[in-house]
């Protein structure tokens, strides 16, 4: 997705997305196009407010409707709150993982790590992903691709989110990371209603 409809995004949902873009809204809290202003103040139905709740997860995560309604089905299976389980299992994905321990400054820029064959998981080369991390797996980045200059930016940079507490940076090698516990629901960094979205596929 472009930079422009990525931010046109942030606008629209009023909320920021760090997994999607780094811009913000600035001052233009109103949705995109000349009507936004009108439309901010129209009541939202019940069913616009799930599905811009989903919609938000959907984007911020960089998945498609077929993955997220997957994943939906796979948190309402366990014996734990749907919604809760659903956003674990999206911060457990590979991309999201390379994002937040710094190596990416966005999802899409860490999708494209792991696709391309960049990431080491327990040491060995993960190029999916949707990849499932768990607990106490090693996340790093390949030799090689240490050298790109983009990597070593992010890397060597401030991120754009503080470190999760699910999380750890390996004090002795910056490019490599660990996962020392599930995510909690705490760690989601974007505000979103996760019970609205259970609502939205239950109806």
């Amino acid at each position: 997705m472009p930079k422009a409809p990525r931010l046109k995004a942030v606008r629209r949902f009023g909320t920021p997305l760090p997994g999607l873009t780094r811009k913000s809204a600035g001052e233009k809290h109103n949705p995109p196009g000349q009507h936004g202003a009108r439309h901010l103040r129209q009541r939202k139905s019940a069913y616009r407010e799930r599905l811009e709740e989903k919609q938000k997860v959907r984007l911020h995560y960089g998945i498609s409707e077929s993955q997220l309604q997957r994943y939906f089905r796979k948190a309402a299976s366990q014996r734990e709150v749907t919604g809760e389980a659903l956003l674990r299992e999206l911060e457990r994905r590979l991309d999201n993982v390379v994002f937040r321990l710094g190596f990416a400054p966005t999802i899409p820029a860490a999708r494209q790590l792991v696709s391309h064959g960049h990431i080491l998981v327990q040491g060995f080369r993960v190029d999916i992903p949707s990849y499932s991390v768990s607990p106490g797996n090693s996340i790093s980045i390949a030799p090689r691709a240490r050298k790109i200059p983009d990597v070593a930016a992010a890397v060597q940079g401030n991120p754009e989110l503080a470190l999760p507490g699910y999380l750890q940076r390996d004090p002795d090698d910056p490019f490599s990371g660990r996962m020392v516990h599930l995510p909690d629901r705490s760690d989601v960094p974007f505000e979103v209603d996760e019970r609205a979205i259970v609502e939205f596929y239950a109806r």
